[in-house]
């Protein structure tokens, strides 16, 4: 039986496929439980430098199965019981956001409702011309879900992500890009080459230095006050500064050649 989610770890770069290429790898039970437990083995693995989130075939992913939501099964259980069941399977997309390691989100075609929010949840985006991004959620009479809303309003403000939300427009990615959506768009043909380029630079990168700059940023993101994110980048700078990486770092600058970064 082919997984509903393919995992490959090369270089220190786990790449995460989600893998119903024949259904725009919309998100079934298989394919969220197995997304939750490659995240959460990520975390704890030193040999995972940076994390690539992407689908199969011409999709990303069409977001939640439509197809399975016609059925009227898809909450059989208690309205507390969907809640709880519906909660755990959306740690994914905080997984992603807090995982102390890059993550990068490799678009082409569709990133719908939920599988939007997955993507919104990485680090980075980067997409091809055939990426198109959609909430989704009105047009199946939902709200939203994976945390599409609190990442989009991060990115575009929260007038336009509710005029994102309520209308549901599909933006194109030369669009997505002038909306902060998205971080680079790149030609039909050229993804995989791109983001194999930025990931392979981040692998072989500071790996701590890197984990503290995205929780600084993360910290911002919610909010931290000036004073208290100093005191963060001050001790984070400190313990930084104390590893074997500074110090190749310095002595590669001194002898005019590229450091090589153990992680350590």
């Amino acid at each position: 039986m082919t997984p509903a989610l393919m995992t490959r770890l090369d270089g220190g770069v786990l790449t995460l496929t989600m893998n119903r290429p024949d259904k725009r790898n919309a998100l079934n039970p298989e394919m969220m439980q197995a997304l939750l437990d490659a995240l959460r083995d990520a975390a704890g693995n030193a040999a995972v430098k940076v994390l690539v989130l992407t689908g199969a075939g011409d999709a990303f992913c069409a977001g939640g199965d439509v197809g399975a939501m016609a059925s009227g099964n898809l909450f059989a259980a208690s309205y507390e019981a969907s809640v709880d069941i519906l909660r755990q399977k959306m740690e994914a997309p905080r997984l992603l956001h807090e995982l102390g390691k890059p993550t990068i989100a490799r678009v082409r075609g569709a990133a719908a409702g939920a599988g939007l929010s997955l993507a919104l949840a990485c680090d980075l985006r980067i997409a091809d011309e055939t990426a198109q991004f959609v909430t989704a959620f009105a047009k199946v009479g939902a709200s939203g879900d994976y945390g599409g809303s609190w990442f989009l309003a991060r990115l575009v403000g929260v007038a336009k992500a509710k005029e994102l939300y309520f209308t549901s427009p599909r933006v194109g990615a030369r669009e997505a890009l002038a909306l902060g959506i998205v971080n680079r768009v790149v030609a039909d043909g050229e993804l995989d080459a791109a983001v194999d380029a930025l990931v392979g630079s981040l692998a072989a990168g500071p790996s701590i230095a890197l984990n503290y700059m995205k929780r600084n940023f993360n910290a911002v993101a919610d909010g931290l006050p000036l004073a208290a994110l100093l005191d963060l980048e001050a001790a984070r700078m400190v313990r930084s500064m104390q590893t074997a990486d500074h110090r190749e770092a310095a002595r590669a600058f001194v002898e005019k050649r590229a450091p090589r970064f153990s992680g350590e």
